[in-house]
């Protein structure tokens, strides 16, 4: 086990040591490892190894200057200089947030980015603030369109977060794909199946091969088939690489560049690198926040009240798993599997540190 406080001194070292910022190593350290406190364990310290490789790859800038490219009251487009997108994202959220202040609500999109983590970190921000938050990025294609054979989408997360008043907040984050491939990851790790209706094969059957995508598979859209609606998976997925990359002026579709190092992007791209689209509400803006926060704790207790289906214990509101898993990892530490453990070891070498 090891505390959340450990893993971000040993991730903003790394990134100090790759010519990152002090800010900037600590914001993205910070986002990293929250989504390890979090239980997402795909997107936590896990991707630190990837993060190494694009930047010695020239891939990632450590001395990113973002630009802002266009810019109204209630909007910006900012050109985040291949920078990092655990930091880059953080930024826009920032903006948003202070321009929401303003004007009450408020869009930034985000071009020239890289990966920027679980979405929730940025959407955190703004329920800091006691704002509604969204954020939504692209990602390289890994997941065929309904009824394709053919990777066009990422996986694009969206994520909405609201603050609850007594309650944890609300926040659901989730891919738009049946799976995020850091489940896939996960499964490799630990030489695993994955659950049919994840994957494809390149001819279109179902696999639970969790290395189906290195055989030249595809993930599917959420809803996983025509008779569960992956058409509604498709579509949310579209809307994601419309607005993080076709507005932006990032890549977009077959375009976005891949996470991994050892695939080189396209020779000829739309846009420039990842592209992220975030917004902050304040809830002032459209009525008394405290008239707000009472129907939402009323909601949740609504939530809460309903008849429970067969072998349920507790309906949950979104966010709660991982708030749950926040509060216990805090307190106990957090697990690393033997695959990630190999991974910080081969930088402890790489960089003569020790976590």
């Amino acid at each position: 086990m090891y505390t959340a406080a450990q893993l971000e001194q040993f991730c903003t070292t790394i990134f100090l040591h790759l010519g990152f910022p002090e800010e900037v190593a600590k914001i993205s350290a910070y986002n990293l490892v929250r989504a390890d406190v979090k239980g997402i364990d795909s997107h936590g310290v896990a991707r630190l190894s990837g993060f190494v490789r694009l930047v010695q790859a020239g891939r990632i800038n450590p001395h990113a200057q973002i630009k802002i490219t266009h810019e109204t009251p209630g909007t910006a487009t900012l050109d985040a200089d291949a920078g990092l997108g655990l930091w880059t994202a953080h930024e826009a959220m920032n903006l948003a947030i202070e321009k929401a202040k303003l004007i009450g609500t408020a869009w930034v999109a985000v071009a020239n980015s890289s990966h920027f983590g679980i979405a929730a970190n940025h959407v955190e921000l703004a329920i800091k603030n006691n704002m509604i938050g969204m954020a939504m990025t692209n990602a390289s294609p890994l997941v065929a369109p309904a009824g394709s054979i053919e990777a066009y989408l990422g996986t694009n997360p969206i994520c909405i977060g609201v603050p609850a008043g007594k309650y944890p907040p609300f926040i659901a984050d989730m891919a738009t794909a049946a799976a995020a491939n850091g489940k896939l990851e996960i499964a490799q790790r630990k030489e695993a199946p994955i659950p049919e209706g994840w994957v494809q094969t390149k001819e279109g059957k179902p696999s639970t091969d969790p290395n189906e995508l290195k055989n030249q598979g595809t993930l599917l859209p959420l809803g996983s088939d025509i008779d569960h609606g992956y058409h509604k998976g498709y579509a949310l997925g579209s809307i994601v690489d419309i607005m993080s990359g076709v507005l932006s002026g990032a890549n977009y579709g077959k375009w976005v560049p891949p996470f991994v190092s050892f695939l080189a992007p396209a020779a000829q791209l739309p846009g420039k690198g990842i592209g992220h689209f975030v917004g902050a509400w304040r809830i002032d803006a459209f009525q008394k926040a405290e008239h707000f926060t009472a129907q939402m704790e009323q909601w949740i207790e609504g939530i809460k009240s309903l008849k429970k289906a067969p072998g349920i214990e507790e309906i949950l509101i979104p966010g709660a798993p991982e708030y749950r898993m926040e509060q216990e990892r805090l307190v106990h530490g957090i697990p690393l599997s033997n695959k990630v453990l190999e991974d910080l070891g081969t930088l402890e070498n790489m960089f003569g540190i020790k976590l």
